[in-house]
């Protein structure tokens, strides 16, 4: 018996003297072996306030929840390849959580209604930010190895490239509006400033 076979016969007795489990093996979840959700488990704290108690759990279709976040975090009426940009981002964020859950005071969701995690109000959907959701519904923006990771990103100062995220993997939300008004970036440009590294596929 070689010495880590004895460790680990050392540590599997020990978890069934002790009660305590040894979790498994994780298997990192990738764009190439984890299809996108249905649905999303949402807590719905009153008024949309971070601090507030969770009223109640919503579950929803994916898309639609998507749908129902993107005007809330990006202006409708911005350039729509910000709108773009900020469409990858809600999605790619949502995804992550949702392989990720949590559980607070018996709820258990992926991410809630406030800033917490992004804004989400329901049938809250504009037709701008719906077209950026559906035109990008099929592309995803990820490390080379395909890994899913919630991009993120904040409200950054009004009418500014928002130097300071450039290269943090924080993306700017006005940033965003800036490089596609004033510097004519296609939203795949704008993703890569503030996310290096990271590239467009399609799942």
């Amino acid at each position: 018996m070689t010495w880590l076979r004895r460790i680990g016969f050392t540590l599997a007795g020990a978890a069934l003297v002790t009660g305590w489990s040894i979790a498994p093996p994780v298997h990192a979840q990738t764009i190439f072996n984890t299809p996108y959700p249905t649905v999303i488990r949402v807590a719905i704290r009153a008024y949309n306030n971070p601090t507030a108690p969770i009223l109640y759990v919503q579950t929803l279709g994916f898309e639609e929840y998507c749908e129902d976040v993107l005007p809330n975090e990006w202006v409708p009426s911005w350039n729509e390849e910000a709108l773009k940009a900020g469409a990858i981002a809600v999605k790619m964020f949502a995804w992550y959580w949702t392989l990720h859950p949590r559980t607070e005071n018996g709820w258990t969701y992926d991410v809630d209604n406030t800033t917490n995690y992004q804004t989400f109000k329901y049938l809250s959907g504009h037709y701008k930010t719906d077209l950026a959701i559906q035109q990008t519904w099929n592309m995803v923006f990820v490390p080379p190895d395909g890994s899913i990771k919630p991009l993120e990103y904040r409200q950054g100062s009004a009418h500014r490239p928002g130097y300071a995220y450039i290269g943090t993997y924080i993306m700017s939300q006005w940033g965003t509006e800036y490089w596609a008004k004033v510097a004519k970036l296609p939203f795949t440009q704008i993703l890569s400033l503030f996310y290096p590294g990271y590239q467009v596929r399609w799942v």
